[in-house]
């Protein structure tokens, strides 16, 4: 429910809908890459590809809100921001609210070793660690699911070692993707998708297939 994201923030970053708006965290797992992504790249070959990733997942989420031609679906995807440059949504807080992944911060360790630094959050899955993506929001203003039981997150990196060893990876080394096997995962990343996202964006068309002049 939305109200369950606008609980946890600021009213800066509330959601504009009223608290019982149902509403879905899309997350994308390792085989969007070859069951979605590179087919999407083949079919719009001759068409005016910017950004594929973003394309891609605006695509398929249009195809969702077809699917409920009588209601009304809004969308917001995780790279749209506001005129002030603050995000739409902030991902990792609807995950975690969503149940879908756990959020984890400085807040959740007990013995800071950090001092004054600035340390970041960052979600883990308990299926695929960090080896996913939040892609976006769909939101169905019209319905209304006052009765709807969150689920809990699952707290799958449990112990202050692990989630110290966790922030310290993913805010000072995340270059190296350590931090997403902090936990057993079912699934990662391909070598292909890993080095298509670890390629500067100007240059991940040539890994594509794709030419300058459809980029």
């Amino acid at each position: 429910k939305v109200g369950w994201y606008n609980a946890v923030l600021p009213p800066a970053f509330h959601l504009a809908y009223p608290d019982d708006t149902l509403a879905f965290v899309v997350l994308s797992t390792p085989s969007m890459f070859d069951k979605a992504l590179k087919p999407f790249v083949n079919k719009e070959r001759l068409k005016i590809i910017r950004d594929p990733v973003d394309q891609c997942v605006s695509h398929h989420l249009s195809h969702v809100k077809e699917k409920f031609p009588d209601q009304k679906v809004d969308v917001i995807f995780d790279y749209e921001i506001l005129p002030n440059r603050k995000p739409k949504f902030l991902a990792q807080t609807a995950a975690h609210v969503a149940g879908a992944a756990y959020y984890y911060q400085r807040k959740d360790v007990n013995l800071d070793p950090w001092g004054k630094k600035k340390i970041y959050g960052v979600c883990i899955h308990p299926k695929y660690g960090g080896w996913f993506a939040i892609r976006g929001l769909l939101l169905f203003p019209d319905i209304q699911v006052p009765f709807l039981e969150q689920s809990t997150p699952v707290d799958c990196v449990s112990t202050e070692e692990k989630r110290i060893e966790l922030l310290e990876h993913f805010n000072f080394h995340w270059q190296d993707g350590r931090y997403r096997d902090i936990i057993e995962v079912k699934e990662r990343y391909s070598e292909e998708q890993k080095a298509y996202f670890a390629t500067p964006p100007a240059d991940r068309f040539r890994l594509l297939g794709l030419t300058r002049e459809a980029q």
